[in-house]
């Protein structure tokens, strides 16, 4: 039967280039027998003493790793901080960019809104999945190549003039959920006080038909971005799981807005009729215009908490 050594020299050998096994297994076979002779020579049983030396030695690979100068770890620390803060900077903006792009383009072209935001959800998701996988994959060969970064080395200079406590004021939060509550109040209220028709009955901005989700769906969303204003003022900065909420919260609301106005379908007919400069080509003016605005708002606040994030890191 084969000794536990031999199959330990064997299970080690296998990982180590052909050039060098040799000189490995001559070295290694004379570590193990010196190990053994010490502890026999104290008296421990030789089959014990066998044992003992090849669980202290370790796993067969790692001792092979070690011998062959190869690293056992996907990206190494010289390489880390790059690869992280690269990683963040790219999930945290373009996902959400493509996400909005391929929901706005879908809810224009076709009749489906809720397929329109599950398209810009699973683009924003897997456009996520390819950055990691093709960023680390950059990183991983870099560094099993050894190639140098070049990055500037870190200074004092670097240091922020002053330590911040809090990123995000009170005044801020407030404003944010003042102007959040009024959006959240205009809903119902422009259904029964807003303009008087013709025959003196009160005519609705909205569609009254989106009551039956829509209008719904939106008023979710307000109210979830008010605990997002408060979550995070609790936590005092913008983190990037923060982030992450604002923008899924941004596209649910930017998405289904895009595709009602592309469509005609935000504005209730009677009150579109009851003006001659929305019936003669007003209406679509007005909806280009809301349509720009909506996206670059968007994208502008979801880059915008994702730069702070960024800064709060640091």
């Amino acid at each position: 039967m084969t000794s536990l050594t031999d199959r330990y020299l064997a299970a080690t050998l296998r990982s180590v280039p052909t050039g060098r096994r040799e000189e490995i297994a001559t070295e290694l076979r004379a570590s193990i027998g010196d190990m053994i002779d010490d502890r026999t020579a104290a008296g421990q049983d030789a089959g014990a003493a066998e044992r003992e030396v090849l669980t202290e030695l370790g796993d067969p690979a790692q001792l092979a790793a070690r011998y062959a100068d190869r690293r056992l770890q996907l990206i190494g620390p010289t390489y880390y901080l790059a690869w992280q803060r690269l990683l963040i900077l790219l999930l945290s903006i373009v996902p959400a960019i493509a996400g909005v792009a391929v929901g706005v383009v879908q809810a224009t072209v076709s009749d489906n809104p809720a397929g329109a935001i599950g398209s810009g959800v699973s683009v924003a998701f897997n456009v996520a999945v390819q950055i990691a996988f093709w960023v680390t994959l950059v990183f991983a060969v870099l560094e099993r190549l050894g190639t140098p970064l070049d990055l500037p080395d870190w200074s004092v200079d670097q240091l922020p003039d002053h330590p911040v406590e809090r990123d995000v004021t009170l005044t801020d939060v407030c404003a944010s959920i003042v102007f959040l509550v009024l959006l959240i109040a205009f809903l119902p209220w422009q259904q029964f006080q807003s303009v008087i028709g013709p025959d003196g009955e009160r005519l609705p901005i909205l569609d009254p038909a989106l009551w039956g989700f829509w209008l719904p769906l939106l008023l979710v969303v307000l109210l979830a971005s008010i605990g997002l204003e408060i979550a995070k003022y609790r936590a005092r900065r913008w983190t990037w799981p923060l982030v992450g909420v604002n923008a899924v919260l941004n596209l649910a609301f930017a998405v289904p807005a895009i595709w009602l106005l592309a469509n005609d379908r935000l504005l209730n007919p009677e009150f579109v009729a009851r003006f001659a400069w929305l019936r003669d080509g007003g209406l679509d003016t007005v909806a280009r215009i809301s349509i720009v605005v909506i996206v670059a708002v968007t994208i502008w606040d979801i880059v915008d908490s994702a730069v702070k994030a960024r800064r709060s890191a640091r």
